[in-house]
């Protein structure tokens, strides 16, 4: 096939990219940037550009900042969008997708879709009841903080650590509820989760653990009481924020064929592609299989809904000059600004066999190791941004580290390797 013939066929691709989140949009700019010359269409359910969602936590909801949208001219990149539009099926073996304005066709599908909040079961249509994920759920939360209402947050997890953080900052009486008995109990062993609980009594916001919702009333919180079936606690709200963890929004790839996971993800290979020819899935919504870690990953932060973007548009692009798969297999990395604090976290400890302390946690600052086989497989820094930085190296390379000298806070991360760099 001679060039021309190649750049015409290129020329005619249609892809589609579903989601206008980080995961989306970046995988629309990386195609571009990599050279693609088909067309590109990027639709996103919400009415509003695209927009990024960190700052819904923080600048948007304390009314510092009105939006988040990207600085990103879609038009002079040829970026076709078409927003607010829900998508509502896929039909792979026509290539097509089936919208509320009618059928989309594609040459190339990518499945961006992200996550959706879990809602508080029982909740249903209570008034006052508030997610936290979008736009809207922001601009609907800001009358609150503004008005200084007391807030009940249901669930102490990221997100309801960085909306209390938020809330306390505006003056809210904050009442946090949490089922287990400890915040970040999904995420974080309990030695290195419970020095964190302090913080949210040095906030002034009261930490209840081992607590239940039974109810939502009209500006009242009711807890679940004990064995008897007596009602508890009664906690005084206007607002309800809810922080309970997110799923895959895959619910339109139901009957397309694409497989899914247990959790709801998309079960993308190395490659990020999907179970059926033509689809990648990216962000959020994908899980992935880490020869790194051995296990397959489901990640939930920002960083992988910018890095995988990249691994997407290389390989739509080398499918069609015949290049081998490029694959996926980041260390996944996020952070968390809550309580005054830079809270930054690189690796997968979940198979780890060694936790390490660098600093004591009653301090301000300090830092977490894990390791496994004598290799860093995590770190999580909490105001070291230094440890963070080299940790994170260290673990890309898979090094092999000296336990002591890790456990030392004044040895930095990077001179405690002890295999040649």
């Amino acid at each position: 096939m001679s060039e021309q013939t190649e750049q015409q066929t290129e020329s005619r691709r249609r892809v589609v990219v579903v989601g206008a989140g980080m995961a989306g949009v970046r995988t629309a700019v990386a195609l571009r940037e990599q050279g693609f010359t088909g067309s590109v269409t990027l639709i996103g359910a919400e009415p509003h550009p695209p927009y990024d969602r960190p700052p819904l936590s923080k600048a948007v909801l304390l009314g510092t900042a009105e939006h988040s949208a990207f600085d990103i001219d879609f038009a002079a990149l040829d970026i076709e969008l078409r927003l607010g539009l829900e998508v509502t099926g896929v039909r792979p073996s026509a290539h097509e997708l089936d919208t509320a304005a009618g059928t989309v066709p594609y040459d190339v599908l990518v499945v961006a879709t992200g996550a959706e909040p879990v809602t508080l079961p029982g909740s249903g249509d209570a008034p006052g009841v508030h997610l936290l994920r979008t736009l809207d759920d922001a601009t609907r939360l800001r009358p609150v903080l503004d008005e200084r209402r007391p807030v009940v947050v249901v669930g102490a997890g990221w997100i309801g650590a960085e909306f209390t953080t938020a809330a306390r900052a505006a003056g809210c009486r904050v009442t946090v509820v949490e089922a287990a008995d400890r915040p970040l109990a999904g995420t974080m062993p309990a030695e290195v989760a419970a020095p964190m609980a302090a913080w949210y009594a040095e906030s002034g916001a009261e930490l209840l653990t081992l607590a239940r919702v039974a109810r939502v009333e009209p500006g009242a919180v009711v807890l679940a009481g004990d064995a008897s079936g007596a009602d508890g606690r009664v906690i005084a709200a206007d607002a309800v924020v809810v922080g309970i963890g997110a799923r895959p929004a895959t619910g339109p790839l139901a009957g397309s064929g694409i497989r899914l996971g247990p959790d709801g993800s998309v079960t993308a290979d190395s490659a990020l592609r999907a179970s059926v020819a033509d689809v990648y899935a990216v962000g959020d919504c994908a899980s992935f299989p880490s020869a790194r870690y051995g296990e397959r990953l489901l990640v939930h932060h920002w960083d992988n809904a910018l890095q995988g973007p990249r691994t997407v548009a290389a390989n739509i692009i080398g499918a069609e000059e015949g290049e081998p798969p490029v694959p996926y297999d980041p260390v996944p990395y996020f952070w968390s600004e809550q309580f005054g604090r830079f809270v930054q976290y690189a690796g997968h400890h979940a198979a780890a066999d060694t936790l390490l302390w660098r600093g004591d946690p009653a301090d301000p600052s300090w830092t977490v190791c894990w390791l496994r086989d004598g290799m860093l497989v995590a770190v999580l820094a909490v105001g070291r941004p230094r440890d963070l930085a080299q940790g994170r190296k260290l673990v890309e390379a898979a090094a092999r580290v000296d336990p002591v000298r890790v456990a030392d806070p004044s040895v930095p991360l990077k001179s405690t390797r002890t295999d040649a760099p």
